[in-house]
């Protein structure tokens, strides 16, 4: 049985990669995860705010960017005590790639063009493999435009890309108003690989203290099926690889974003739930599935059920949404 896949120009031994999450924090954790499985660790991101110590900058971010990434809210730190400042993040990664053999992606969250080069070099001359670009902006004031929010994204890309010898993967948002066209202009720019999707957080307000509060909520399997569907229908459209997150939860859910394209998936909240040992029953679950059904490695799959490949491919369009509707029937009442 060949589980390997490549991601990034990477050659893993399985599509199991570990998203950025407080999982590595610990550097023992790293081993822990290696030994149960995991082909992949993205590092849990440097925020520009750590390094530069703009803090009231950062507790702008912390307050109105409450949407923003897994990573950065109840792990986030508060302003004044940031759990790893430039170098000692530099420092973290170097000690990680000496106890792992597999590959370490270094996950950067910048808000400034100089931020984003500045640090890429960093992280590279660490020893990172690769670097996952966390671009996200919430566009709060009106005057901001679509297409300025986009150039954005494209244009940190393009910067990070001219600094670095390392692949450098994009993870996205899922609101852009066209989501295959931005694909396709980061695809242009350069980028090696999209993490399909960014999980945002929406504030929560305390009612008996009467403020906004960040709420952590880990997600389900059915989130997955927003990356998946994207992922379907760009696979063949683009030259990058693309790797899924969100809602990966089970070996199902795995092989389903493998069937329409991904090159790797990547979890989190499953095993924040469950403990690390659980990636080991994904990936047992994961083969038996595979030698039940006579698939013989990961790549015969990946994309047979894409948009491009699929016997119905109207099925991933919104144009169905009637025909989604009307298959739901109620039961007796």
């Amino acid at each position: 049985m060949d589980l390997t896949t490549t991601y990034l120009g990477l050659k893993l031994k399985n599509p199991l990669i570990i998203s950025a999450s407080p999982l590595s924090e610990e550097i023992d954790n790293f081993r822990r995860l290696e030994d149960a499985g995991a082909s992949c660790i993205v590092h849990y991101s440097l925020f520009e705010e750590q390094i530069t110590g703009e803090i009231y900058e950062a507790d702008y971010y912390q307050t109105f960017g409450s949407e923003s990434f897994a990573e950065s809210l109840s792990y986030f730190p508060k302003p004044s005590q940031f759990i790893l400042g430039p170098q000692e993040y530099c420092e973290h990664i170097r000690l990680a790639k000496k106890a792992v053999d597999i590959p370490i992606i270094a996950s950067l969250n910048g808000h400034s063009l100089g931020g984003w080069t500045k640090y890429a070099r960093h992280l590279e001359e660490a020893g990172a493999d690769a670097l996952e670009l966390n671009i996200y902006y919430l566009a709060t004031d009106p005057e901001d435009t679509s297409e300025k929010i986009e150039n954005n994204y494209v244009e940190v890309l393009k910067a990070v890309k001219s600094v670095v010898k390392i692949p450098v993967a994009v993870k996205l948002s899922p609101y852009f108003s066209a989501m295959a066209n931005m694909a396709v202009r980061l695809d242009q720019a350069g980028a090696d690989g999209l993490v399909l999707f960014n999980r945002f957080y929406q504030p929560d307000i305390d009612l008996e203290n009467l403020k906004i509060t960040p709420n952590v909520l880990l997600s389900n399997s059915p989130e997955m099926r927003l990356p998946m569907r994207w992922i379907a229908i760009l696979f063949g459209r683009i030259k990058a690889d693309m790797a899924a997150t969100s809602g990966i939860h089970t070996a199902a859910d795995v092989l389903k974003l493998l069937m329409v394209g991904a090159k790797a998936t990547m979890l989190c909240s499953i095993l924040l739930r469950k403990g690390i040992d659980h990636l080991g029953r994904i990936k047992t679950e994961m083969v038996e599935w595979m030698k039940e059904h006579e698939y013989r490695s990961v790549a015969q799959m990946q994309g047979s059920i894409s948009q491009r490949l699929c016997t119905d491919p109207e099925l991933f369009e919104r144009a169905n949404y009637m025909k989604v509707l009307k298959s739901y029937h109620s039961g007796k009442r």
